[in-house]
């Protein structure tokens, strides 16, 4: 257990944070208060409460502490460690709390302002920012800068930094584009614009760390009885943690002093390659074993590294089929690869039970986001089929075989029982597997540009390797299938 000491509730306010939220206190309220402990930033949150449901009494009861349980996997040892977090200062209602939030920006030690809303946050809507408090979150920030701004009479010194952590591309980019928008639909003077653009520093970045919040019951009653207190707060995340700031200036670096605490805090010119390794080796290898590790009759990631024949398709997808395709003048091979074993590390998290069927959600989407992409740049690089690749593909075709049940829902059938598939295009795949014709299914489907944007059965050997692979899963099963494909004896 890591407790804070009595001068860390001495520090004076440094953040604004929008949002109460579990990844927010997972990762950069966990990141400030290591910082914190470590005597680097010496600053804490004022954290702001933007919905209307529930209150703020759990943070007043607990002055803003709370358990923070890091559990997994780090260097193939098991960890789990409990830390109180003393990062959060006050959390204030913006309903009810508006003129303390507003008072904030009369402080010169605030500098920094973090977010997360939900992508739904980042839209513009003609909000006023002068009711009390403003509707959308563009319009309680825009009102707070342009507090601060007359505060400071304009200095730049008192510019915030500004690091929305909503999981869109550009979500500062966007952020910066709304609110100077909002600010001239509101008629604001050009002199505060100008301050506005020139003294501000929005920063795009890239979270990544699984926060599942809440403890199972059981798991919070054996902490609770453990360390002899209760905690309403208490929330659970994984070992990794990443936050990948984008900036260049050396202003943002000496602001955000508590990126020094901790490896996971990366502050760089351009961040696209972290988000480039994310989205491939983590949400494409993700989609591809999805329908694999299901239709094998694994609920749950943890439970399907377990089997060395998927643990081995996971680890040569991305080391032999995935990595290679990222290779850039700011990737290199070994790169991907640290980072490919890292996510394996994740996937065996003994703590998580990460379900494949929550994966699968808008599983099509997911498909053609994460992994066509993959799959063109293979073929164009190379020339010829990706082997573990197609079998992922072919496994989301058979996971995707439904038809409506009595409630218009679109269900499948696996090991004898029947799954809920929760996809926009849950018709379409219905419509395509109406007469089993696995021929016609693939052909029909790998040729449909609309859907795909490409033409994938133009590909040489793509579509007649999906046919084969679809009879071999529904024939022989998931295991067999990966068993001759020897992944657990050959190294490519």
């Amino acid at each position: 257990m890591i407790i804070p000491g009595e001068e860390i509730f001495d520090l004076p306010e440094k953040v604004l944070q929008f949002g109460t939220g579990v990844l927010l206190r997972g990762l950069p309220d966990y990141f400030i208060d290591k910082a914190n402990r470590q005597g680097i930033f010496n600053g804490r949150i004022v954290v702001v409460k933007s919905t209307s449901n529930g209150g703020t009494d759990s943070f007043s009861h607990q002055d803003g502490l709370y358990t923070l349980c890091v559990r997994g996997l780090e260097g193939g040892k098991k960890v789990d460690e409990a830390i109180i977090n003393a990062s959060i200062s006050r959390v204030l209602s913006a309903k009810e709390d508006w003129q303390k939030i507003i008072a904030c920006a009369h402080n010169p030690e605030m500098q920094i302002i973090i977010s997360n809303t939900t992508e739904i946050g980042i839209t513009l809507t003609h909000d006023d920012i002068g009711e009390e408090p403003p509707k959308s979150f563009p319009g309680k920030l825009l009102a707070f800068l342009l507090e601060r701004f007359k505060a400071f009479k304009g200095s730049k010194e008192s510019g915030m930094v500004i690091i929305p952590t909503e999981l869109i591309t550009d979500n500062a980019k966007k952020l910066r584009a709304i609110v100077l928008e909002l600010a001239r639909l509101n008629s604001l003077d050009e002199s505060f614009i100008t301050w506005l653009q020139s003294a501000n520093q929005f920063c795009n970045s890239l979270v990544d760390r699984i926060v599942p919040g809440k403890l199972t019951d059981a798991d919070l009653f054996s902490a609770q009885s453990r360390w002899g207190y209760t905690d309403d707060l208490m929330i659970m995340a994984e070992c990794f943690r990443l936050w990948a700031i984008e900036s260049d200036d050396p202003r943002v670096k000496e602001i955000l002093s508590f990126a020094k605490a901790d490896e996971g805090v990366v502050i760089a010119p351009d961040i696209e390659k972290f988000r480039e390794l994310k989205l491939r080796l983590l949400n494409g290898t993700h989609t591809f074993s999805c329908g694999l590790a299901w239709l094998a009759g694994y609920a749950t990631v943890k439970e399907a590294m377990e089997n060395e024949d998927i643990a081995g398709y996971i680890e040569k997808l991305d080391t032999n089929e995935i990595a290679p395709l990222l290779v850039n003048e700011d990737i290199t091979y070994e790169e991907a690869c640290t980072f490919a074993a890292r996510v394996q590390e994740r996937f065996r998290n003994p703590f998580l039970d990460h379900q494949w069927i929550s994966i699968s959600v808008q599983y099509s989407s997911k498909m053609k986001m994460r992994n066509i992409p993959l799959l063109v740049k293979h073929f164009k690089k190379f020339g010829n089929v990706p082997e573990l690749m197609s079998l992922g593909f072919a496994a989301y075709l058979l996971f995707m075989k439904c038809h409506k049940d009595h409630k218009e829902q679109f269900e499948g059938t696996s090991n004898g029982a029947r799954y809920i598939i929760q996809d926009d295009h849950a018709e379409y795949m219905s419509n395509k597997w109406h007469d089993n014709d696995i021929e016609r299914l693939v052909d029909s489907v790998l040729s449909d540009t609309d859907f795909w944007g490409d033409d994938l059965s133009s590909f040489e050997g793509f579509a007649q390797k999906i046919k084969n692979d679809l009879r071999a899963l529904t024939h022989h099963g998931v295991i067999t299938t990966l068993q001759r494909l020897q992944l657990n004896k050959t190294t490519v």
